[in-house]
């Protein structure tokens, strides 16, 4: 039905659809966003990280905190998994969220803001105060038509940023402002748009005119990172250089919001990990086994720079690439960096949508096949996900590293006619290695 009204009904109206239905739902909920301070996070990767970053240092200087992300939601101390395969909730399951969390005395939410909610106007049903920037890579380039597109879009949140609602609550007068992530090359653009105050954050630039958070030095390492800010000192258990960016975005969200460093410090070093990203799972198993969202090139080789830094022997991949049409370019990619870095590669299926599964696992091994590997002597073809699974720990030994990738934390595999399996990788592999024993 979906596939027949974007064939046949005018784009404009869709459009507007999709706007009213914004308009409506925060209308029908009392606007409860305009009640709140709100932030957005988006970008390609480490939005999930740094929303649940900069929840943790609002509630570390005891704000009541509401979150919604890809893998997980939050109302002050109830959280709860995201079953609903959404990174951004439709508009009047968005609403009644925040409603809820109003109703729960909660002062700030948090919001990951797709692309694809942008796109849908679900954003404009929000009044933001504060919007964060991580970082632009290709990605969901068919729904988007171009790169350039995909990137307006993000910029759509900047852009409306100014627009939205002003408040004032309890007094204070609420400033609009902007965090981006100064190393991207898509920095300038994200700050050319209106804002009360724009802050920075990076790695590798040093910023001139705007709020900078900007480390003096930092190194990651294979039990965590480390980065001084202001003459103090984080030492975070988070691994990777791409973590210490997700980091900063927080720190940054903090300072915007007049909290102490050492408070900001001490609510980041208190995070030991975060579900489905770079998730060790632990059942006396004498391997290592990761559990890793890293649904796209980028992310996927970022990862594999922490990987590069940990002790193992020989490293088993299990991986797949979502389906629906979405950013198929990206599947023999995949299988090309699989390829070169593991010395084994397990292909599966992951969110198979509409197509295929097995079309969709062959485009990804003939990249692991282009990097060298021969199909049944160091590349596997197996559909069954939790088969795929349960050959890569029944093969590892003393020492490995096996890497499931693709789905982090994520609770259902989609499949055709809008199914869900409920699933989970790491539960699976717990009970996989439970029966080892």
């Amino acid at each position: 039905m979906k596939n027949f009204i974007k064939k046949f009904v005018p784009e404009f109206l869709i459009s507007l659809y999709h706007l009213s239905l914004a308009k409506l739902a925060a209308f029908f909920y009392h606007y409860p966003s305009r009640k709140m301070v709100v932030i957005g996070v988006t970008g390609t990767n480490g939005k999930s990280t740094v929303v649940n970053l900069i929840a943790r240092v609002l509630e570390e200087e005891g704000y009541l905190v509401g979150l919604t992300s890809s893998y997980n939601f939050k109302i002050g101390k109830k959280k709860w998994p995201n079953k609903k395969k959404m990174t951004m909730l439709g508009r009047f399951q968005l609403q009644k969220l925040l409603q809820k969390m109003y109703q729960e005395k909660c002062q700030y939410a948090v919001i990951e803001t797709s692309s694809e909610g942008i796109k849908q106007f679900r954003h404009l049903g929000l009044d933001y105060d504060l919007v964060v920037f991580t970082n632009l890579t290709p990605e969901h380039i068919e729904s988007h038509g171009s790169f350039e597109n995909y990137k307006k879009a993000k910029g759509e949140l900047f852009k409306s940023l100014s627009k939205s609602y002003k408040k004032n609550i309890k007094g204070k007068e609420i400033e609009k402002t902007s965090i981006v992530n100064l190393d991207d090359k898509a920095s300038s653009y994200f700050l050319s748009f209106e804002a009360d105050k724009k802050y920075v954050y990076g790695l590798e630039n040093k910023a001139a005119k705007n709020i900078s958070v900007i480390p003096e030095n930092y190194v990651a390492e294979k039990e965590g990172s480390r980065f001084v800010v202001k003459g103090k000192e984080f030492n975070l258990k988070l691994l990777g250089k791409f973590n210490i960016y997700n980091a900063l975005a927080a720190v940054a969200v903090g300072l915007s919001q007049s909290i102490a460093l050492e408070k900001i410090k001490t609510a980041l070093e208190r995070v030991e990990t975060l579900p489905g990203r770079m998730e060790f799972i632990r059942e006396g198993q004498d391997f290592k086994v990761i559990v890793d969202y890293a649904p796209e090139p980028v992310s996927l080789r970022k990862m594999y720079e922490v990987i590069d830094l940990i002790d193992k022997k020989r490293i088993i991949h299990v991986l797949g690439s979502c389906g629906g049409g979405r950013d198929k370019s990206r599947r023999p990619v995949l299988g090309q960096i699989a390829g070169k870095k593991a010395s084994l590669v397990i292909v599966t299926n992951e969110d198979p949508y509409d197509e295929k599964p097995e079309s969709i696992i062959d485009q990804v091994a003939k990249g692991a096949e282009k990097s060298g590997k021969k199909e049944d002597l160091d590349l596997f073809k197996i559909v069954n996900r939790k088969k795929a699974i349960e050959t890569a720990l029944n093969k590892a030994q003393a020492g490995d590293l096996v890497i499931i990738t693709g789905k982090g934390a994520e609770q259902a595999i989609c499949v055709d006619k809008g199914q869900k399996i409920p699933w989970d990788d790491r539960k699976v592999i717990k009970e996989i290695l439970t029966k080892k024993r």
